[in-house]
């Protein structure tokens, strides 16, 4: 028998969403890597597991994992097409609220439509052993070595952890060789996604990630999150901030210290099919 899943997209950051809720198909490092590869298999940046509630105030749960096997604690892109793919179900309706449990924790849910997810991702944790990131002191600026280049860079965790490099244009030629070695420094024992930041005025910034475990992507949710709250912490821009990413356009909300960060985004279906793999 083969696996039922939906493939779906926020922003060309794509996802294949298994609803395991009934059952719970083996899902080894081995296989989703299998499931991941663009040539044999689906093809996906995350595979995205629907399960059931562990808490009845939630409407469901879920978890993530990487296109190279790996787990992964958060992606906004992701919790947006969740959002969608649960009204779809009849679950979730236009208009109105939820609770999800997500691998980092709590996530508030709002569908604007059918088409149109707000998440509430909860506040940046800037604490450097709670990223976790290598540092004596919490600071708005860190310096980094990066195979011998010094940068400066922001650390941030949005349940998953972020280095953020304000750049003057984000179409430089060394971020592509940067991200990579950003994402596997050593300073962030768990890897990091590396983001790339140009600021156009105080509510309108462009941005390049380079996530770990999936490469560069065509957006990434959480990255425009944590590099709107970086930027916020360093007065950079405003509360309500669109963030141009290569595959379109997110609106970051964020008020500050003690206040929950909003994402506010598109997630759409692209088909859906069934895995006739191992």
């Amino acid at each position: 028998m083969g696996l039922r899943f939906t493939k779906m997209h926020g922003l060309g950051n794509d996802f294949v969403v298994l609803d395991t809720r009934a059952s719970a198909p083996p899902l080894d490092e081995a296989r989703v890597r299998a499931l991941a590869d663009r040539h044999t298999g689906i093809g996906f940046d995350q595979l995205l597991v629907i399960t059931a509630p562990r808490d009845a105030g939630h409407l469901a749960a879920y978890l993530i994992r990487n296109a190279d096997g790996s787990p992964a604690l958060q992606c906004g892109n992701g919790a947006r097409c969740i959002g969608a793919w649960l009204h779809r179900a009849g679950l979730l309706s236009a208009g109105t609220e939820a609770r999800l449990e997500s691998p980092a924790g709590t996530i508030g849910m709002r569908l604007l439509d059918p088409a149109t997810v707000a998440v509430e991702m909860g506040e940046p944790e800037f604490e450097p052993a709670r990223i976790p990131f290598t540092a004596p002191l919490t600071a708005d600026l860190y310096p980094l070595d990066v195979a011998g280049e010094q940068v400066q860079i922001s650390a941030v965790s949005m349940g998953n952890p972020h280095a953020v490099l304000e750049v003057a244009d984000i179409t430089d030629a060394r971020i592509d060789r940067l991200g990579p070695r950003i994402t596997a420094h050593p300073r962030f024992p768990q890897g990091v996604n590396a983001g790339f930041v140009q600021v156009l005025d105080t509510h309108r910034v462009k941005l390049r990630v380079h996530e770990r475990g999936a490469g560069w992507t065509l957006a990434c949710g959480s990255g425009a999150c944590a590099a709107v709250a970086a930027l916020r912490r360093r007065g950079r821009v405003d509360g309500n901030v669109r963030v141009e990413l290569p595959g379109g356009m997110l609106t970051i909300t964020w008020q500050g210290s003690g206040h929950a960060l909003w994402m506010t985004g598109p997630a759409a279906f692209s088909f859906d099919g069934e895995w006739l793999g191992p």
